[in-house]
């Protein structure tokens, strides 16, 4: 294997064999024995479950990739199989570098221990000597953030308690490969924030694996994307693409195929050729000022759904319904999303997302909660439009795009009639945005001293 290479995985497959009766057990391990030295064909007393059936694929050192698929896929097996923790059926495992590996919640600790047991345990068990242990207990000790519970009983701890601590472990071991299995979904919001800071400093020269169901995490964090359905990859590639396409899979699995009909909405104009420029209303001599770049809706952009309505038109407007071209972060804009009805629509939603190149979601809305008590009724073959006003943000100069979507139904409940990836795209071009994903207009900074 390449010194390049962290981890390569090569037709691996593992198959468990599923027992109907626990003494179909017992007769397995004696009766096809005593069948054979008979002369007989042996009987099988059990079914095979493949949990992963010839999955390969290469991830080089220095790499973040993200699993994602449904539950019962192969996800946590696949962990497992790449720890050591479970015995492949076929196929073979190659790892360059020290795995610490944070998978099923407790997986590892003896209950019976104490934490400071459980701590020298597992740094032992994953390669450190018992005075590296000694040197880093302290830290490790203050990451968990237990308190007096690191002499208690294991068994005594919470789910997030449990995970504190095994995670405060894994960040202290000096690991070449970190492999995490959905265990931060139990922490808490200020744990998560410490662990996923302690994650992106890691990403700067380690490898790391880990499956989640939170697609955002897969799209901001990682840097190849595997989906992985029924013990098989479906598909590989970049996170974005990915994450996408799972979601359209997650829909379909819900209410069926989507339709690939769209029918072409002539009368209505999709360019902004001759749209106004919000720059020339803004102070010019600033240079504060954000100046994004607004491209025309793309009504071949990949879509999905059912197809009983369909989006026509995104655009953005001025507050007296002009098209824009150029919008400065800061001023107050109208999204207005056009859709056309095939069938009647008793409660229909329209809404959006508002995303930046890798996929993340940094705003958005829709229109349930306004109109939940009286549903817009639209029968089919009508035209339906939806206006959100509200003070465009100041962004990091870069590509963002919006995705919009019409469905018919509840918040809860609903069927996806036309969702649309990445509908408008637009740029902005000059920023002030000091840090964050976006920035807010401040009505005043004042700094001054004060005396004593």
């Amino acid at each position: 294997m390449s010194s390049e290479i962290a981890i390569k995985v090569d037709n691996l497959s593992k198959c468990y064999q599923i027992y109907d009766k626990p003494q179909d057990r017992l007769k397995q391990s004696i009766y096809p024995r005593l069948q054979h030295l008979a002369g007989q064909q042996p009987k099988q007393y059990f079914r095979e479950f493949w949990a992963l059936r010839d999955v390969s694929f290469e991830i080089k050192k220095g790499e973040t990739v993200g699993i994602i698929g449904r539950n019962g896929s192969g996800k946590s097996t696949l962990l497992q199989l790449i720890c050591g923790t479970l015995n492949p059926t076929g196929g073979n495992i190659q790892t360059n570098g020290r795995i610490a590996a944070l998978l099923e919640l407790g997986s590892g600790f003896n209950p019976e221990f104490t934490g400071r047991e459980n701590v020298y345990m597992n740094a032992a068990v994953l390669g450190l000597s018992k005075e590296e242990i000694n040197t880093r207990f302290d830290d490790i000790v203050a990451f968990a953030d237990i308190g007096d519970f690191i002499e208690q009983p294991v068994k005594t701890y919470s789910s997030g308690m449990m995970v504190r601590l095994a995670f405060a472990v894994i960040a202290h071991v000096d690991a070449d490969i970190l492999v995490v299995d959905e265990a931060l979904a139990v922490g808490d919001a200020f744990f998560t924030q410490k662990c996923m800071l302690f994650l992106r400093s890691f990403m700067k020269t380690g490898t790391v694996l880990f499956v989640s169901h939170d697609t955002g995490s897969v799209r901001s964090l990682c840097t190849h994307g595997i989906w992985l359905e029924k013990g098989r990859i479906l598909q590989e590639g970049p996170p974005k693409k990915i994450c996408e396409n799972y979601l359209e899979a997650f829909y379909e699995a819900q209410q069926g195929k989507s339709t690939t009909t769209r029918i072409k909405i002539e009368a209505i104009d999709h360019s902004i050729a001759h749209a106004k420029d919000q720059r020339q209303e803004f102070i010019n001599a600033s240079n504060l000022r954000n100046d994004i770049q607004l491209f025309e809706f793309n009504p071949e952009a990949p879509s999905f759904g059912k197809g009983e309505a369909q989006i026509v038109s995104v655009k953005f407007l001025d507050r007296e319904g002009k098209p824009l071209a150029w919008v400065v972060g800061g001023e107050e804009v109208v999204l207005r999303i056009e859709a056309l009805a095939h069938s009647n629509l008793n409660s229909p939603i329209i809404g959006f997302f508002v995303k930046d190149k890798l996929g993340q979601c940094l705003f958005g809305d829709n229109t349930y909660l306004s109109y939940m008590d009286s549903p817009v009724v639209c029968p089919g073959g009508q035209f339906l439009t939806a206006d959100f006003l509200f003070q465009m943000p100041r962004l990091f100069a870069g590509n963002y795009s919006i995705t919009v979507a019409i469905a018919n139904g509840t918040q809860q409940n609903h069927i996806q009639h036309h969702w649309v990836h990445d509908a408008i795209i637009f740029k902005s071009e000059s920023t002030s945005v000091a840090s964050g994903l976006i920035g807010i207009p401040m009505n005043s900074i004042i700094l001054k001293t004060m005396s004593s």
